[in-house]
């Protein structure tokens, strides 16, 4: 090969998550939305999951050495700019993801703390909560809980945005160096996701719910659409502006596409932008 010819690179996302074999969640999610954003995507599979959009049938957990052989061998070949992580079922998944965000240096680090699916599957053991926060948050750039998530890491139901506030300064004491909380629960017409730092840095991103039965995903899209704009090199509130907008869009043109039974997921492939191209 005439590496004198080579001058470019792609951005690059490596997602270290589970995959959902009905495609609207998890590893799937994840490379449809790098690659609408116009980074190149890669993955770590941490889980397999049997489910469509109706819910979960079955979880076969990856290997822990295997988990780390994945993320390994793209890491030290192709390299990774930005990182999303999401469902890690269990403590010596986190573990191994730990030790890898330590060996390879890893930063810019989007942590999506997946415990239950959007049809109510709980996806992590009990065990591998704590593992989760104590492993992980420090390691993290920024979580990405929903108000379930939050409350059940907090201890307690969140009904009201000031829950949400109180919430996530609890979520920086336990280690996190800064909070996207999703009020997407809360009930009303519109939506309301907090950003929250150790900095000291915060802001409120509020706009009208769309009406859709198609949200399978929301979460993993958000996240990685964050872990995606870092990449491409946007500071961390303008990549958090820039996926909630991405998130949108996606929502509002799958609103009325019928996929499956269930929930069915966002149209990922609304606005795809071409691939990215970054000096070597």
């Amino acid at each position: 090969m005439n590496t004198q010819t080579l001058t470019h690179r792609y951005p690059r996302v490596l997602s270290i998550a589970g995959s959902d074999s009905g495609g609207g969640a998890g590893i799937q999610a994840d490379l449809k939305t790098f690659a609408a954003l116009g980074c190149y995507g890669m993955t770590a599979i941490t889980a397999l999951t049997a489910q469509n959009t109706q819910g979960v049938r079955a979880i076969h957990g990856v290997p822990p050495a295997m988990l780390a052989d994945q993320i390994d061998a793209v890491v030290e070949d192709i390299g990774v700019d930005a990182v999303k992580i999401g469902m890690l079922h269990a403590p010596d998944i986190v573990q191994a993801v730990a030790d890898a965000i330590d060996r390879h240096g890893l930063r810019q680090v989007v942590l999506d703390p997946v415990m239950i699916a959007t049809s109510g599957a709980v996806l992590i053991e009990d065990v591998a909560v704590q593992a989760l926060v104590r492993q992980l948050f420090a390691r993290a750039v920024l979580i990405t809980p929903n108000l379930d998530e939050a409350g059940f890491l907090v201890g307690r139901t969140l009904h009201t945005e000031q829950d949400m506030q109180d919430a996530a300064m609890q979520l920086l004491g336990l280690g996190a160096q800064a909070v996207l909380l999703k009020g997407g629960h809360l009930a009303g017409e519109q939506v309301s996701d907090l950003f929250i730092a150790r900095t000291g840095e915060s802001f409120w991103i509020r706009a009208p719910r769309i009406a859709s039965p198609n949200t399978h995903g929301t979460g993993c899209t958000l996240s990685s659409a964050i872990a995606a704009h870092l990449a491409l090199g946007q500071d961390l509130a303008g990549a958090i502006r820039g996926a909630h907008a991405f998130v949108r869009q996606a929502l509002q043109a799958g609103a009325h596409v019928r996929t499956g039974a269930g929930s069915g997921p966002l149209n990922h492939g609304a606005a795809p932008q071409a691939m990215r191209l970054r000096p070597l």
